[in-house]
């Protein structure tokens, strides 16, 4: 939706395209590190955008219709949706990124209601509970470390036996407030309006236990949303796009990418949203001077 406004804002003719506005944040029951807005929801923000972006002129915008693919024939790109199908001379792909789940029961039920997926955003909500980390990468490992000035309890679980991550992160998390739970699985996420307990089991023996928690963080990884392009821009072993970090552009002239979906260091919605203006306005000079390459 950055993208969208500042592309608008240009007097470019320009067409939005996505299954449903929003993204991860849309989730969230608290976002507390929006700049300029010190408490609010995900669906607020939404709002906020969506009503910033339909008042730009020369915009249009295509929802309900998934991106199968994007070609480029000649100097000419082709967008094909489940419903139609565009031409462009220019395309900035902010399709984002979606977190790996658990696939438990309750896991989507809680979602933004105890069950979160960005420790950065959300740790300050956890002040004084019992919070439940999945994964022991360092993405998990950094999700403890967010959350020991706040929780209670942590709980660090992950299938395997033994921490995987950085050994200085693995060295950071030793305090008397995480208690490692290595060779489990969890089986459920259960509570009422909220979470108020997991289920686990030991690999190991197959006994099955709870813990009384009122928070879980799912950190086992991302997964970006970058099929649509992958026959056609150059992806990192991660499937994220490479970009070139000062002009947005990507493997292919023409092709500019933001957010979640590329190989940028800082997963957070101030830093995809200031992305999505810089791949904006290097769509708009390339469009002008035809020049912009990784």
């Amino acid at each position: 939706m950055a993208a969208g406004i500042y592309a608008a804002r240009k007097k470019n003719k320009c067409l939005l395209i996505s299954e449903h506005l929003g993204g991860q944040s849309t989730v969230s029951a608290v976002i507390e590190n929006w700049i300029g807005e010190i408490k609010m929801s995900g669906f607020d923000l939404l709002q906020k955008l969506e009503k910033h972006l339909r008042a730009q002129e020369g915009i249009e915008i295509a929802t309900g219709e998934k991106i199968l693919s994007v070609k480029k024939d000649s100097e000419i790109f082709s967008v094909t949706t489940d419903k139609n199908s565009y031409q462009t001379k220019s395309v900035v792909v902010a399709t984002g990124a979606q977190h790996r789940q658990l696939g438990v029961p309750g896991e989507n039920e809680y979602n933004g209601k105890g069950v979160a997926y960005c420790s950065t955003c959300d740790a300050p909500m956890f002040r004084n509970k019992n919070v439940v980390v999945v994964g022991t990468g360092n993405s998990g490992l950094e999700a403890v470390l967010d959350l020991l000035p706040y929780a209670n309890k942590i709980y660090l679980m992950d299938v395997l036996d033994k921490i995987f991550g950085e050994e200085t992160l693995a060295e950071k998390v030793k305090n008397e407030k995480v208690e490692l739970l290595l060779g489990t699985k969890i089986k459920a996420i259960e509570g009422d309006q909220f979470v108020k307990k997991i289920v686990y089991e030991n690999l190991a023996s197959g006994e099955v236990k709870e813990i009384p928690a009122q928070g879980v963080f799912v950190e086992i990884g991302m997964a970006p949303n970058a099929d649509c392009v992958k026959d056609l821009v150059k992806l990192n072993s991660q499937n994220e796009i490479e970009i070139n970090h000062q002009t947005m552009a990507t493997s292919v002239p023409g092709v500019f990418a933001a957010g979640d979906v590329t190989d940028v260091l800082y997963k957070q919605s101030s830093v995809a949203s200031g992305e999505g203006v810089k791949a904006a306005l290097a769509a708009c000079n390339y469009l002008h001077n035809n020049e912009i390459t990784i």
